[in-house]
């Protein structure tokens, strides 16, 4: 028979046996982190600004005030005509931590294009030629204008991110989630522009910053694909842009709606 010792150590091990399975248990079967990256398209719209332009060599210090600008989606001569990098396209590459709040980062990366509205009547002040001047202008390439982040005003943010779960069917195979996002990052313009028939050369540049929120839905198929519906605000400050023997610089508000198609793993 067993000794009375011998019984009470067995008689802890079965009441704690089953405590032991299921951390055991929880161990092997928590989540893991996750990876995920996705590439969409985009659609903007953006705030009024003032253009000021600094060229000191020519005696030039004025500001284009409260201009309009519009964006360029692209495949404008049908879906797919042209190489998928020529619209304005967004991809994210992120990745969700392995602990119970749903947080994650994520590169986020927008192509976005910026052009002053052609043929529009613009206010000019400041000094020109050394002189003062408050008056109108054309803001049009027939008149020697044009203002153009049409290779990309190019929002790059590093973003903090938040998920929260909505929906899974019994299987898991759909699961609808929305995501929370805040970031910021440098802009990286590409600049061509022309005032007064003085052209630069186009380039691209780090040429600022940006900061933005984004708010997303994603309906996830069969564990590993996803689509991706966002809005998002943006603020972005620009300087040092380089014109002709000068500099640029603006700011404005953007408002984007994105469609992305993703995978995760």
């Amino acid at each position: 028979m067993l000794s009375s010792k011998v019984r009470k150590i067995v008689l802890v091990v079965l009441i704690l046996a089953p405590f032991a399975m299921k951390a055991q248990t929880t161990r092997t079967t928590r989540k893991k982190g996750e990876f995920y990256f996705s590439w969409g398209y985009n659609k903007e719209w953006y705030t009024r600004s003032n253009l000021k332009i600094s060229q000191p060599e020519l005696g030039n210090d004025y500001t284009f005030r409260r201009v309009t600008a519009h964006d360029h989606p692209g495949w404008d001569e049908g879906l797919l005509s042209k190489a998928i990098t020529i619209p304005q396209y967004n991809y994210r590459i992120g990745y969700f931590f392995n602990d119970k709040h749903d947080l994650g980062i994520e590169i986020n990366f927008d192509h976005t294009k910026y052009i002053i509205t052609d043929g529009k009547d613009v206010n000019v002040k400041g000094r020109l030629n050394g002189r003062s001047v408050d008056s109108t202008v054309n803001f049009s390439e027939g008149n020697g204008f044009f203002y153009y982040l049409n290779n990309g005003a190019n929002f790059l943010l590093i973003n903090i991110v938040k998920r929260w779960h909505w929906y899974a069917n019994q299987s898991n195979s759909i699961k609808i989630d929305a995501l929370g996002k805040f970031g910021i990052g440098p802009v990286i313009p590409h600049v061509e522009n022309s005032f007064f028939n003085q052209k630069n050369e186009p380039h691209f540049q780090i040429g600022g910053w940006n900061t933005g929120i984004e708010g997303a839905l994603r309906s996830t198929f069969f564990k590993h694909v996803y689509l991706e519906f966002a809005g998002k605000l943006d603020y972005a400050r620009y300087s040092g842009l380089r014109i002709y023997k000068g500099h640029a610089r603006q700011a404005f508000g953007t408002a984007e709606i994105i469609l992305n198609l993703g995978v995760t793993l």
